[in-house]
């Protein structure tokens, strides 16, 4: 059963993966504004079957991934708080030190993955803190009868009932799909590799999260989908409408020397 919730979330990287390798900004290939498209509806249809489809599943997945021998596994827990940490804090103060580190050092790439990223990391958390408090689901390690449809509409502002989706993987995999829609438009060879690396990272973060009994196997699903269409579409925006207003305040401005000291400085194209 470890093999089967392992290809099932494999298929999941994969499936981010080439979600991401068709849906990349890529300016030049997409002349219109438009952001999104009749195909965006399918792949988001796909992506809520799958995770009804999960949920008959869930509670079998918790059981075997609660295994005695996998939980008393020290490796397995040491990766588990590594993974956690690129699904919490580590994105939030990745993306605005990139950020920062880009503008100081003069690095417009860097700066822009920043901040689109962080940017990405604020739409996707978003949404799913929304869905969260709506859906109000009970997380596993508090349903006493590790009953996965404990559902309770609007009871999502207590810890215990935010299961549904998980936060952590939306925040993994809108980091991920903003890097590598970000890259592919300065690096376009990159995203063959870039690409399996960012969303396989992502996938670990979603299974720690199960690992840790917080979350179902289908909340992670949703959690991925929300996270990998934040990113795409974030960057997307940014790089089909150039000189938007934050990119143009955040990414035009720079810090000059003057006479009596240093002043911030832009070019605003109004």
């Amino acid at each position: 059963m470890r093999r089967t919730l392992g290809a099932a979330l494999l298929a999941l990287t994969v499936a981010s993966s080439g979600r991401a390798q068709q849906a990349r900004p890529d300016s030049a290939a997409i002349p219109d504004k438009q952001l999104f498209h009749r195909s965006d509806l399918y792949v988001a249809a796909g992506f809520a079957l799958g995770t009804v489809a999960m949920f008959p599943l869930d509670k079998h997945f918790a059981q075997q991934i609660q295994n005695p021998n996998l939980q008393t596994n020290t490796s397995l827990q040491h990766l588990a708080d590594a993974a956690r940490f690129f699904g919490g804090p580590g994105p939030v103060i990745i993306g605005p030190s990139m950020y920062v580190v880009g503008r100081l050092a003069h690095v417009p790439h860097l700066a822009e993955l920043g901040l689109h990223g962080t940017e990405a990391l604020a739409v996707g958390g978003g949404i799913t803190a929304v869905l969260k408090i709506v859906a109000g689901r009970a997380r596993p390690s508090f349903s006493s009868d590790t009953n996965p449809r404990d559902f309770g509409l609007g009871r999502g502002r207590k810890d215990q009932y935010a299961s549904f989706p998980s936060g952590h993987a939306t925040m993994a995999f809108s980091a991920a799909a903003a890097v590598v829609a970000e890259t592919h438009e300065w690096w376009p060879q990159s995203t063959w590799y870039v690409a399996p690396v960012m969303f396989g990272g992502a996938t670990a973060v979603g299974l720690s999260r199960m690992y840790n009994n917080q979350h179902w196997a289908s909340d992670v699903v949703m959690g991925a989908a929300i996270g990998t269409f934040a990113g795409l579409k974030t960057v997307r925006f940014n790089h089909t409408h150039t000189g938007n207003r934050i990119d143009r305040l955040l990414l035009g401005t720079r810090v000059v020397p003057t006479p009596n000291g240093t002043a911030l400085a832009w070019n605003v194209t109004w």
